[in-house]
């Protein structure tokens, strides 16, 4: 078994971990760090919407040996206060778009790049975008947003519970304010493809989840007819014993979206996929940190404060209070002879969920003197 493997069965027995649960305080304040300089890059430079949703002229040239960037120079040359945004395409054909202009404005604009680029004003192609299209999709994009919440919202809460469906909910919107914030702070503009992108990745994030809560859902079955793990302490094991597979499923998805954001459009210059996959990036590994560190933690905190819980934690506290002393009195000279108690074994926090057997070897032996 691999390293990676050996570490993932042990996590999955319980016979190491890390408490997630204990520190959720710290995770609680890094999102809402992360979520705070979002919000304020949205607030102060705002989204870059694309001519998709703003509306403007589209020109395709004929082959031609100008650069994009001198391209792009001569377009916001010819149209003083638009920003444009220019893609090389096969054959040495440029694609220049310029937003917010209207049918009167568009016409001098080509007349304008034809004698930039040097080719006739009959060659370049014109396609004009009105906004009304662009407030169409938008308006699209959120009702599917809206349907898929609810659907999101509704299975949870019939195959979980609701805390679990208000945590999932709650991992969701974390994620996509720190896609929309990413994407105000690079600079990079708002498409279609981003729309594709952000819904996408809901998927991706609520799988980790429901992974985790599946996990949890199993392990705290009957969780008030024992004494020995608080609902927090099972939380810790379920997140530990999916650790591995998350980071596993995790980083194989961003490898190809990786290669899609810094290949194919940092190398190609390829300007949709930069859209998607900036997107699919930021939010794959948003995902999967909301899922390990704000869903479940999240639905700790909500479960604790249910009376049955509390009481539990009460009984957990008072019978490792009452191993420890136990032990404390045991300790001697005949430490090893004595045995261990069921009350004793009770009293592990976050064991393995096999014991071995060594340490039942010494259960029912007498612990008097011998005759």
């Amino acid at each position: 078994m691999s390293k990676l493997g050996n570490i993932g069965a042990r996590l999955y027995r319980g016979e190491v971990g890390y408490d997630f649960i204990g520190k959720r305080k710290i995770w609680y304040g890094i999102s809402i760090l992360i979520t705070i300089t979002a919000l304020v890059g949205l607030a102060v430079r705002g989204m870059n919407f694309g001519i998709e949703f703003s509306g403007g002229a589209v020109f395709t040239t004929p082959p031609t040996s100008v650069s994009a960037s001198q391209a792009q120079h001569d377009a916001e040359s010819a149209a003083p206060g638009h920003q444009a945004v220019v893609q090389k395409l096969g054959g040495s054909s440029l694609r220049i778009q310029i937003s917010g202009l209207d049918t009167k404005q568009s016409l001098p604009v080509q007349e304008e790049l034809a004698k930039d680029l040097k080719v006739p004003v009959k060659d370049i192609n014109t396609q004009l975008v009105g906004p009304s299209w662009g407030e169409q999709i938008a308006n699209k994009a959120w009702l599917g947003l809206g349907i898929f919440m609810a659907l999101v919202v509704v299975y949870l809460a019939i195959a979980f519970e609701w805390r679990m469906a208000l945590a999932a909910l709650v991992a969701l919107i974390h994620d996509l304010t720190i896609t929309v914030g990413i994407y105000a702070l690079v600079g990079f503009e708002v498409t279609p493809g981003t729309v594709i992108g952000l819904l996408t990745i809901l998927g991706y994030s609520l799988y980790d989840t429901v992974v985790v809560f599946d996990s949890l859902k199993e392990a705290s079955k009957d969780i008030t007819k024992q004494s020995r793990f608080t609902y927090s302490e099972i939380a810790n094991r379920s997140i530990n014993g999916t650790l591995v597979r998350s980071i596993n499923t995790t980083v194989v998805a961003l490898l190809p979206v990786a290669g899609l954001l810094f290949v194919g459009g940092g190398v190609l210059g390829a300007g949709m996929l930069n859209d998607i996959s900036l997107a699919l990036f930021v939010g794959l590994a948003a995902g999967a940190y909301s899922s390990i560190f704000i869903a479940t933690p999240l639905v700790a905190d909500l479960k604790e404060r249910e009376p049955q819980m509390k009481a539990l934690a009460k009984r957990v506290k008072a019978k490792r209070a009452s191993a420890a002393a136990k032990e404390s009195d045991q300790q001697g000279p005949q430490d090893g002879a004595t045995g261990t108690s069921d009350t004793e074994d009770d009293s592990a926090v976050v064991g393995p969920r096999h014991q071995p057997a060594s340490r039942n070897r010494g259960r029912g032996r007498p612990s008097g003197k011998r005759r």
